[in-house]
């Protein structure tokens, strides 16, 4: 079985991302406005980036990395512009998004 992740363009120029089993019907989904949420509430969306996985977890892994990303960062993506990709990701210099910690270091005990 094939597993997808992906990004939508939707209105307002908001960028949603997302995994799924059946890319076209997902998509078709997004595009009825069949899932409530996001995607419904900042209709009409267009399909602006997919790639496709062996398996469900390289998705959804795929998926969440990309979510923790700028919105530079993802239109590079959208662009296939690997280079920028690249240096984006060797500007950030705040705490991952993925990690939750922001104390790292600034204790005094950690000092000691």
């Amino acid at each position: 079985m094939t597993f997808w992740a992906y990004m939508l363009h939707c209105n307002g120029g908001r960028l949603y991302v997302g995994h799924t089993d059946d890319l076209e019907r997902r998509v078709a989904q997004h595009i009825a406005g069949a899932i409530p949420g996001f995607t419904r509430d900042f209709a009409p969306v267009e399909l602006v980036w997919s790639q496709e996985f062996p398996t469900r977890l390289e998705a959804m892994g795929t998926e969440r990395r990309i979510k923790g990303w700028s919105r530079a960062k993802k239109l590079a993506l959208i662009r296939g512009d690997w280079n920028s990709i690249v240096t984006l990701a060797k500007k950030k210099c705040s705490p991952s998004t993925s990690s939750g910690r922001t104390d790292v270091g600034t204790r005094a005990e950690d000092h000691a």
